[in-house]
C-alpha cells in the first residue's frame, strides 16, 4: 500500500503525448517527489551494505538518498514493502528490440536466422516503434530497468527515429546502439552519416530523454562482414568516441582474436563483446587485462551455439575474473525474463568430472545476481548510475512479492530471487525514481494499445512474407 499522498492521484496526472501518438497512459510518477520504500528485505548488491533482512530505501528526486532501518522521512510518500524483496533493477546488456514483435515467427524447421532473413526487410518505421515499445513494456513488467537496445536492422534514418521515439515513450534506461541494415553486403562498410545526425539531433548534451538514453554503435563483426569492411567500421566508430558492441561468435570459426584486437587498440571498457563462446583461455586473459566487458545470453548460447558446450566457456570466464553480464538476445530465442536468465546461468554454471572444468569453481546465487545487475551496469558504462542500491545512484528499484504461491514460504533471500521468482511476482518497478509498475500492473504504459498495434504490425509482416505462420485469431 502507499500511504500519505497516494500515488493514484499522481498517476492520474496526464503525461505529454508524443507528436506521433504516444502509447503512454497517465502513469509514471514524476521527479521532485520523495518516496520511502519501507520494511522490505533489501538486496542491495552493494559490497558494503550487503543484504538487509529488513530495511528502508529513501528516494529523493529520483536519487537514492538513504538506505537503512527505520529511516525518518515524514514528508515522503510511503511504499509499504512488507513481505517483499527490494532489489536493484535488472540490466539486460544485449537485446534486439526491433524484433520483439517477431518473437513467434520461428517454427519447427524454420529457426531464428531463417525467420529473420525472411522478415527483416519488411519492417517499416512504424513497426520498429511498435516493436521497441512492446519490448520495453515487457522488460519493465519483468523488473528490467536498463536495457542495451542492440539495433542490428537500422534500415533508414526514419527507422532510427522511430526507435528513439519509442525510447522517449518507453521510460527505461537505455543504451541505443545504432547498427547496420540486416543482410547488407559483407564488403560494404556501415555508413556513419546518420549516426552523426542522430548524435547531433538527440544527444547534443551527451544523453537524451531526461538522461535515460545514451548513444552507442553496434557493429557486425567478422561473422557478417569482410575484414576491410569491419576495420573501417571499427575505426569510424572508435574515432567518434562512441561505445561499440560486437557479436563475438557462437560458432566456428573463431572470428575474434582478442590479442589482435588489443594490438589495434579496439578493446577496453567502451567495447562490449557478446557471446564469445569460441574464446580461448588466451582471449579471456586479454579481456580481463584490458577491462573489456562481456554479455552472456544463456538461452542463445545453448540454442544457437555450435562451438561446443557453452558451460565450459562461462566457467572459464568466471574463473579468470571476467565480469560477465547477462542478456536475452532476441525474444524469438529467449524471453525477456532475467529471473529465468539468472536461473539458467546458475543451473548450468557447474563443473563436471572428466573435463577441463572439473577444478573450476561453480557459479552461485550471489554471482548470478551480480551478473544481472551491477555487472550489466558496468558493462554499459553505468556503474556509477545504477546496478545496486547505493546512496547517490539513481533509484532503479524492483519490489518482489514473497507471499505468492510459487515463492512462499520464503527462505534465503538471494536464493529466492534466483530459484523461485518470476515476472509475475514483480509488484513494483521504479525507473529513475518514477513508478512504472505498481500492484503487479504496468501503470506507465497503455498495454492494450501497445499489444493491439504490435498485432497489426506482426500480421502485416507475416502476410508480406508469405504467411510464415497461421495468423492468430
Amino acid at each position: 500500500m502507499i500511504s500519505r499522498r497516494t500515488l493514484t492521484t499522481t498517476l492520474g496526472a496526464a503525461l505529454a503525448a508524443s507528436a506521433t501518438g504516444s502509447s503512454l497512459t497517465a502513469g509514471a510518477a514524476p521527479h521532485g517527489r520523495r518516496l520511502l520504500v519501507r520494511g522490505g528485505s533489501v538486496v542491495t548488491v552493494d559490497p558494503v551494505l550487503g543484504v538487509l533482512p529488513r530495511g528502508d530505501v529513501l528516494v529523493d528526486d529520483g536519487r537514492i538518498a538513504a538506505v537503512g532501518r527505520d529511516l525518518d522521512a515524514r514528508d515522503a510518500d510511503v511504499i509499504d514493502a512488507t513481505d517483499m524483496i527490494v532489489m536493484p533493477g535488472f540490466v539486460n546488456t544485449h537485446h534486439h528490440l526491433w524484433s520483439a514483435l517477431g518473437r513467434n515467427f520461428v517454427a519447427d524447421g524454420f529457426p531464428y536466422f531463417a525467420a529473420k532473413r525472411a522478415t527483416s526487410a519488411l519492417y517499416e518505421p512504424v513497426d520498429h516503434y511498435r516493436s521497441v515499445l512492446l519490448g520495453l513494456a515487457e522488460l519493465a513488467n519483468a523488473g528490467v530497468t536498463t536495457v542495451h537496445n542492440w539495433c542490428n536492422n537500422t534500415r533508414t534514418p526514419a527507422h532510427a527515429d522511430a526507435e528513439l521515439r519509442a525510447h522517449r515513450d518507453g521510460l527505461l534506461r537505455t543504451r541505443f546502439s545504432y547498427g547496420h541494415v540486416d543482410q547488407m553486403p559483407r564488403d560494404v562498410p556501415v555508413d556513419m552519416t546518420d549516426v552523426d545526425r542522430v548524435r547531433q539531433q538527440y544527444f547534443g548534451g551527451g544523453t537524451a530523454f531526461g538522461g535515460l538514453v545514451h548513444l552507442g554503435v553496434s557493429l557486425r563483426g567478422l561473422s557478417q562482414s569482410t575484414e576491410p569492411a569491419f576495420v573501417a567500421d571499427m575505426e569510424a566508430a572508435l574515432g567518434r568516441g562512441l561505445p561499440v558492441a560486437i557479436h563475438a561468435g557462437q560458432a566456428p570459426p573463431r572470428t575474434v582474436d582478442a590479442a589482435d584486437y588489443e594490438r589495434r587498440g579496439w578493446l577496453g571498457p567502451k567495447t562490449l563483446l557478446c557471446h564469445y563462446v569460441t574464446a580461448l583461455d588466451s582471449d579471456i586473459e586479454v579481456l580481463v587485462r584490458t577491462g573489456t566487458p562481456l554479455s552472456w545470453a544463456p538461452h542463445s548460447e545453448f540454442r544457437l551455439g555450435t562451438a561446443g558446450d557453452p558451460r565450459a566457456t562461462l566457467l572459464r570466464m568466471r574463473a579468470a575474473g571476467l565480469p560477465v553480464s547477462l542478456s536475452s538476445d532476441a525474444t524469438s530465442i529467449a524471453p525477456s525474463d532475467m529471473f529465468e536468465t539468472m536461473r539458467l546461468a546458475w543451473t548450468t554454471g557447474i563443473p563436471w568430472q572428466g573435463t577441463p572444468t572439473a577444478a573450476l569453481p561453480e557459479i552461485g546465487f550471489r554471482a548470478v545476481l551480480e551478473m544481472a545487475t551491477i555487472n550489466g551496469a558496468r558493462a554499459l558504462g553505468l556503474g556509477d548510475v545504477t546496478g545496486s542500491i547505493t546512496v547517490g545512484k539513481r533509484a532503479d528499484l524492483v519490489l518482489v512479492r514473497t507471499n505468492d504461491v510459487n515463492i512462499a514460504p520464503g527462505g534465503l533471500i538471494e536464493t529466492t530471487l534466483v530459484q523461485s521468482a518470476t515476472p509475475a511476482n514483480v509488484d513494483t518497478v521504479l525507473v529513475d525514481g518514477r513508478v512504472v509498475k505498481r500492484g503487479g500492473r504496468l501503470v506507465g504504459y497503455d498495454v492494450e494499445r501497445i499489444v493491439r498495434d504490435a498485432r497489426l504490425s506482426s500480421l502485416r509482416i507475416r502476410t508480406a512474407a508469405g504467411g510464415l505462420l497461421t495468423p492468430l485469431a
